[in-house]
């Protein structure tokens, strides 16, 4: 009936889940921060004025060969903002709230700067749903980080914070995180056909690394994920190779379930039922009762995992200053130990593989570069096995230029929203406190409006010392390029994502002579950004 199902909705509805609009408006009432008066306020214009596109302009944009429709999101957003300019407001429909989309970067600096105590980040009502109403028991205490707002988001970030954004601790994984990355290098190396290049299923490889990794930095574990091979049984039931078996105790009896298909399928519902056209809140639909199977199987997973990490810690303590975030938080809160690790999972496949494939296309697609990051490498890395240490990577401005870049032209997700902290005025227009503000800097990081070359990829845009021709990315606006978000409410894990993204990147370059034979690197819409085209990178290896 309604073509939304396409790119739109998805790009402004990706972060924490949210309450009603009442419940979001009592929780930023009861902020004790001081308000001031926006001073442009009583000469603005009111919010019904904003630009807005009918129904009717929505359903032929986005119809067959409609200006919105089979486009990828950077192009999306661009021909919007041609369209719309600077602000446009999109009607809520179907119990959906509005939201004002804007493409400045002086207002996105201008709603984050006016947030308030307790950020608001829209979400999916859906994952509220579950932990709120249907598994009260298991996440009754607190919905942890994603779904909650107000004073309970508090308790739960203060509690986190000191755990998870302490350089100290991320540093106490770099071994094991290295040696994952090893072994992913090695089954890399054996992928390769006749001509060098990886198979077309290269990403599901990718996604395995991201997991194995996860089940280190979120469950104190290894999963076993990246075994080469698997029984034809086990490919059979499962489909993508590798299978984990969990102890079902109130029936006692064993499930085969696969941990990325659970993930995976979590996204894909709540897509349908927060983003397309869906009737789960007025009745029970397939895909509702689906997603909460799901969420079951991967509640009953983690916590079975938890659980046995924590008896062996019990049984088997670090001492102080070697415990990892897992052991840390089981000793301040058990159940926020839990729900951070299940949130962990949650976001850090996806996001950390389809960041990663960004970066490493780049380098591909521009060896001169590659070579440049290589030699780098070389200084700390002066064999193609020798160990990543947590004091030889703290000097290695190059690689991190590289992935800022890859980055800005190929993030995992569109952008950052907020609800309004107060009442703000955004391009002459009055927008009400608690008003969805949705921040497209996704096309914002490749105009050159606001980036000089933008379409080129130049690491040395990043860097202190860099050629005279290259345009500094410190001149571009502070607000446009923000890949983890910003303030209170920013990326919980962008130090570990960071760490990955590093590791994965040096361990792939040190080792191969990437290439990149074919299109352009193409996403599919979707919560988070998945590439449409095989990943058949050819590979060959350095010499020394």
């Amino acid at each position: 009936m309604l073509v939304l199902r396409s790119s739109l909705w998805s790009h402004w509805l990706r972060s924490g889940v949210v309450p009603s609009v009442a419940t979001s408006k009592r929780l930023l009432s009861a902020q004790p921060a001081v308000e001031t008066v926006d001073p442009e306020w009583a000469t603005a214009k009111p919010y019904s004025e904003i630009p807005t596109p009918s129904f009717r302009e929505f359903m032929k944009a986005f119809g067959k060969d409609g200006r919105y429709a089979n486009i990828d999101l950077v192009e999306l957003h661009s021909r919007m903002w041609e369209d719309y300019g600077d602000i446009v407001r999109f009607r809520g429909m179907f119990g959906r709230n509005d939201i004002v989309m804007t493409y400045s970067p002086p207002d996105i600096e201008k709603v984050f700067r006016n947030e308030g105590q307790w950020p608001i980040r829209r979400g999916f009502d859906s994952f509220a749903y579950y932990r709120q109403k249907v598994r009260p028991d298991v996440f009754g205490e607190t919905g942890g980080l994603v779904t909650e707002h107000g004073e309970k988001w508090q308790n739960v970030r203060t509690i986190v914070n000191p755990v998870m954004m302490q350089p100290k601790t991320i540093s106490l994984y770099v071994d094991e995180v290295d040696k994952i990355a090893r072994e992913f290098i090695t089954i890399v190396n054996g992928l390769k056909d006749a001509k060098n290049e990886l198979p077309v299923d290269f990403d599901q490889w990718l996604n395995r690394w991201a997991l194995e990794t996860m089940g280190v930095l979120a469950l104190d574990t290894r999963l076993g994920v990246l075994e080469a091979e698997q029984s034809a049984e086990a490919k059979e039931i499962i489909g993508v190779g590798f299978i984990l078996l969990v102890v079902d105790m109130k029936r006692i009896r064993l499930i085969l379930i696969t941990l990325f298909q659970l993930v995976r399928n979590v996204f894909e519902l709540t897509y349908k039922l927060d983003v397309e056209v869906s009737l789960w809140k007025y009745f029970s639909t397939p895909s509702y009762r689906k997603l909460m199977r799901v969420f079951d199987d991967l509640t009953r997973l983690i916590m079975a995992k938890v659980e046995d990490a924590r008896e062996r810690l019990e049984k088997h303590p670090s001492d102080s200053a070697n415990q990892s975030v897992l052991e840390k938080l089981l000793k301040i809160n058990k159940h926020i130990a839990m729900i951070m690790s299940f949130d962990m999972l949650m976001a850090g496949i996806d996001t950390t593989s389809s960041g990663s494939i960004g970066i490493l296309y780049c380098l591909a697609k521009h060896p001169e570069k590659q070579a440049k990051l290589r030699e780098e490498l070389r200084t700390i890395l002066p064999n193609k096995d020798s160990p990543l240490t947590a004091e030889n990577m703290k000097n290695l401005p190059y690689l991190r230029a590289c992935i800022k870049e890859g980055l800005r032209l190929y993030q995992p997700i569109a952008g950052n929203m907020r609800a309004a902290g107060r009442d703000i005025v955004l391009q002459g227009y009055r927008i009400p406190k608690g008003t969805d503000v949705a921040m497209g800097t996704a096309v914002l990081q490749r105009s050159e409006k606001y980036f000089r070359r933008a379409a080129e990829y130049l690491p040395e845009r990043w860097l202190t010392e860099r050629p005279e021709d290259v345009p500094r990315a410190r001149d571009s606006h502070p607000f446009i390029f923000l890949p983890f978000g910003f303030g209170a409410r920013s990326c919980i894990g962008k130090r570990l994502a960071m760490m990955e993204m590093e590791m994965i990147t040096a361990r792939m370059v040190r080792q191969f002579d990437m290439r990149w034979n074919y299109g352009d690197l193409q996403f599919q819409t979707a919560l988070i950004n998945i590439p449409s085209n095989p990943l058949q990178f050819e590979l060959r290896e350095v010499d020394h």
